[in-house]
């Protein structure tokens, strides 16, 4: 929290140094100057890059109410505010603007269909019918790569995945069970079926982020079977 303050001060500050020198041409009048506008400088791009909708007159009228003494929000009060806004209303911002997404895409294109927990799937190949997924303890093997919604690759593994059902993501576990050994879908997960609010930083999946899997069941053990073969 106070990292981020910090960030929004110095972002008012690159601001304010900005107006200070427009019509002065590209040199400031002090050292101390320079060094001010090239922090406000990194600040301001790194900010762009997290947010470029921020709204820079009112970070500024942040900072001026600061030095004024005449803050809008005590301390509390906008430590409380931001929190709120970061964990309850940019989140339910994003599932009503994913909610119309999916649903707008599964008007579109009619041979998409949802489930109940909103996974929105069209089926490629059926696979085999006598093999399919019905048990959290089956092991797949499968192919698949993640897109975001853009239909921008953000994954695609080298080799199949073989792990049991209940180790997969939930929208990908629901997916899979669509379809029979041998068989193809193309399943948009909501974020709460897939990465959900933490994100991926390691695979670059932003939180509440709606995904787009193309999965392939290339094998299927059920559970019965291979737990005879380990006894």
């Amino acid at each position: 929290m106070k990292k981020t303050l910090f960030l929004l001060l110095l972002a008012a500050l690159a601001a304010a140094c900005s107006r200070r020198s427009e019509g002065a041409g590209a040199r400031l009048r002090t050292d101390v100057d320079s060094v001010a506008y090239v922090i406000g400088m990194n600040v301001g791009l790194n900010l762009q890059r997290m947010d470029s909708t921020i709204n820079v007159a009112a970070v500024c009228e942040g900072i001026r109410d600061v030095f004024r003494d005449k803050s809008r929000f005590t301390t509390d009060e906008a430590r409380d505010f931001y929190l709120r806004h970061l964990n309850y209303t940019l989140p339910e911002r994003a599932r009503a603007y994913e909610e119309q997404f999916l649903d707008d895409l599964a008007k579109k294109n009619r041979s998409y269909a949802r489930t109940r927990s909103g996974v929105t799937y069209a089926v490629g190949e059926l696979g085999d019918q006598e093999r399919i997924p019905a048990s959290e303890r089956d092991s797949v093997e499968l192919r698949y790569r993640i897109l975001r919604a853009d239909g921008t690759p953000i994954h695609t593994p080298a080799a199949p995945l073989r792990t049991t059902v209940g180790e997969l993501r939930r929208g990908v576990a629901e997916s899979v069970k669509l379809i029979g050994e041998g068989g193809s879908i193309t399943a948009w997960l909501p974020a709460r079926e897939a990465y959900g609010a933490e994100g991926n930083a390691e695979l670059g999946i932003a939180p509440n982020s709606t995904l787009c899997y193309e999965i392939e069941l290339v094998r299927l053990v059920p559970y019965a079977e291979w737990s005879r073969r380990r006894n």
